[in-house]
């Protein structure tokens, strides 16, 4: 079972993101996602996705269903899968048996009872709790009696003496003693094979070449490491990303109040955005703050993965949001725009007309969502706030707001034309643009803050405005 790759040889670069469905998906869940699929794209590689779906107790399919939404809203598509492992069971069995043929894993027959008994003699001394290896095989060693009607664990026969090491790219050279590491349960009685022997037999047989994933992976990687060598494979490259901590500097978890991803989808955050920001929680290219998704896989390599926890930040995340909004073309952001419009049962826009509104009202928005907020007013009711009508439409510019309306009932509507008009009514008013201006934004759009106001009355229905107006 050697890997027979020429020594020299270009090696294809193949990642994995291999979450379980116990619960929904987070920012520092997907960072470990976005890593190896931007690892695979930048070298020309395969990413897999892998379901370790084995806890039958808390994995759930709507946790699955969350992954696979939360992936392909992000643009994070496989190559491959995904894959799940309660559908490979065949598989581990298979290697089990010839591991057990092999004489590298071993019947262990302690009950729990006894584990925790060691165990608590092990702490009384302040020694580390760890198996004592009471039923590993060993020349000239008697091994107890059998207990009857007892189901064994199956123990991988761990190397004794020397170390397990690697190069991590992230955290440097790693040793560890193999004294430091007991021999692991890797199938269960009723013959279940565990985790850290099912990540190795999926690795080998996915041929994955660099495993990128969350530190707190780094205990399961020696036993992982040794595991490989015994079934006659060299272990991939290993990268362990630091912690996603929260705004409170805690490690982000759906405990603490960890947002699922598809959250900030539907809050009108917009995929590349959070491509950009994720990149950052742990990676960078000098200064670069704003870049697009193609820098981003151009610039990309493991060597500037960042060795501290980095801190999500919900300021920081909605300006870059906001940068990708206003860099974005009209046409494909009015899409994300209708996306919220339909949400709120607004689905027939005029043609172009959602595009041109996106691109007036862009720049103040820092979400779809809030850009949303002002397209729904050129498509539904106004209800103007009654503090805003009580301090801007006083009596003074009543008559001038009628006035506009009888002007503007002549004059063709684009926003030229409208522009001559508002200033008309202020040569022959003797107004100043603001005194107009805000009651007029009031009554039209139901605040006196919007952009330049021919701009917005051009996109508005000229009937609506002028009855907007004459009901002042």
């Amino acid at each position: 079972m050697n890997d027979t790759t020429p020594k020299g040889a270009r090696v294809h670069t193949r990642t994995r993101f291999a979450p379980s469905p116990t619960g929904f998906i987070h920012l520092g869940n997907i960072r470990s996602a976005l890593y190896p699929w931007a690892f695979a794209r930048s070298t020309g590689g395969d990413f897999i996705l892998r379901i370790e779906d084995t806890d039958l107790e808390r994995s759930t399919q709507a946790a699955v269903d969350v992954i696979l939404e939360s992936m392909a809203w992000l643009g994070l598509d496989p190559d491959e899968g995904p894959y799940f492992q309660m559908q490979r069971m065949d598989r581990y069995r298979e290697v089990l048996a010839g591991m057990v043929r092999d004489g590298k894993v071993y019947p262990c027959y302690m009950s729990v009872a006894e584990l925790d008994a060691l165990r608590e003699r092990q702490m009384a001394n302040k020694e580390k709790p760890r198996y004592d290896g009471t039923w590993r095989p060993a020349p000239g060693k008697t091994l107890p009696p059998v207990p009857e009607g007892v189901q064994p664990v199956l123990r991988f026969m761990n190397p004794s003496g020397g170390v397990v090491a690697w190069d991590d790219k992230v955290k440097g050279r790693i040793e560890i003693s193999n004294d430091e590491l007991d021999d692991l349960v890797i199938a269960r009685p009723d013959g279940t094979p565990t985790y850290n022997f099912c990540v190795v037999v999926d690795d080998i047989d996915m041929r994955i070449t660099h495993v990128i994933r969350g530190d707190d992976h780094v205990n399961n990687t020696p036993r992982q490491i040794n595991i490989f060598r015994a079934l006659g494979y060299e272990p991939p490259v290993y990268a362990h990303l630091p912690t996603v901590l929260n705004e409170q500097g805690e490690k982000m978890s759906k405990r603490s109040g960890a947002k699922p991803v598809t959250q900030y989808r539907d809050e009108g955050f917009v995929p590349d955005a959070m491509i950009n920001y994720l990149a950052r929680l742990g990676w960078s290219h000098g200064d670069a703050e704003i870049f697009s998704r193609e820098q981003f896989l151009a610039w990309f390599n493991l060597d500037h993965l960042g060795k501290s926890a980095a801190q999500f930040d919900e300021a920081k995340l909605r300006w870059v949001n906001a940068q990708h909004i206003k860099a974005m073309g009209d046409d494909r952001l009015a899409l994300l725009v209708a996306q919220q419009l339909n949400k709120r049962g607004i689905h027939h826009f005029f043609e172009g007309h959602l595009a041109q509104i996106c691109a007036v009202f862009k720049d103040r928005c820092d979400t779809t969502v809030a850009l949303a907020d002002w397209a729904a007013k050129f498509y539904t009711p106004v209800q103007p706030d009654p503090e805003e009508v009580a301090r801007h439409v006083v009596e003074g510019a009543r008559a001038a707001v009628s006035m506009l309306a009888r002007v503007l009932e002549g004059c063709p509507w684009n926003r030229q034309a409208i522009a001559e008009a508002i200033k008309e009514v202020l040569r022959a008013t003797g107004m100043k643009m603001p005194q107009l201006a805000m009651p007029v934004r009031v009554l039209v759009m139901g605040t006196a803050q919007t952009p330049s106001l021919d701009a917005v009355l051009e996109l508005c229905d000229r009937e609506t405005v002028l009855q907007r107006l004459r009901d002042a």
